[in-house]
């Protein structure tokens, strides 16, 4: 019953974001292009690939960098670099860039072997004895999250921004989260399994 209703809350909170203009969002969007590429697709790894992500989850994120700056950092997700960049955005921004930066393709990735027998079985099951649960339960078998509920698309991002989101999350520095989710589950993971399920979402497909 509780699952349930953390499902139906976390359908509700993202059913919020209507859907944006994705040839507004392009217009919007040649300022994201210095970290993100031209097509979405971060080439320097400690920046995300935003190409393919789902609209919502990205308009969330932007709301939340926004909040971290009004609220003095009480709520929402600090970053220096995004603060100054959605500084200036309203909402309707935001939407159009998420929905134009969803409608884009990611580019590929791959999982190198030397992980797998490390993360294929926290991914897959988690770890029961240290209460980690499998991240396919919100992120799926491919990798590809859950738009209704903000699961983000982890399929084909870059490791290095995966695994300092992780770290962030383990360390407390990010958290907009919902209930706590990623912080519960990154405190728990060492550096060793950050880095193997970093590398190893990549290549999900």
């Amino acid at each position: 019953m509780k699952k349930l209703v953390l499902i139906f809350t976390l359908v509700a909170s993202y059913s919020a974001w209507a859907q944006g203009d994705i040839n507004a969002g392009k217009l919007k969007a040649a300022t994201c292009v210095a970290c993100h590429g031209n097509d979405g697709n971060a080439v320097i790894a400690q920046y995300p690939k935003l190409a393919g992500q789902h609209a919502d989850y990205l308009t969330k994120q932007l709301v939340d960098y926004k909040l971290a700056v009004t609220s003095g950092g009480a709520q929402g997700r600090s970053n220096a670099v995004m603060a100054g960049m959605t500084a200036a955005l309203s909402v309707t921004d935001m939407k159009d860039l998420g929905a134009y930066f969803s409608s884009l393709p990611i580019s590929a990735n791959t999982t190198p072997e030397a992980v797998i027998a490390i993360a294929e079985p926290l991914y897959r099951f988690g770890d029961p004895e240290r209460e980690i649960a499998g991240c396919i339960s919100c992120h799926g078998p491919r990798g590809n999250g859950t738009s209704l509920a903000g699961f983000p698309k982890i399929s084909g991002q870059n490791a290095e921004y995966t695994a300092l989101q992780l770290q962030e999350f383990r360390a407390g520095t990010r958290n907009n989260d919902l209930n706590s989710m990623m912080r519960s589950i990154a405190a728990k993971l060492t550096d060793n399994e950050i880095n193997a399920l970093s590398a190893y979402v990549g290549g999900l497909h």
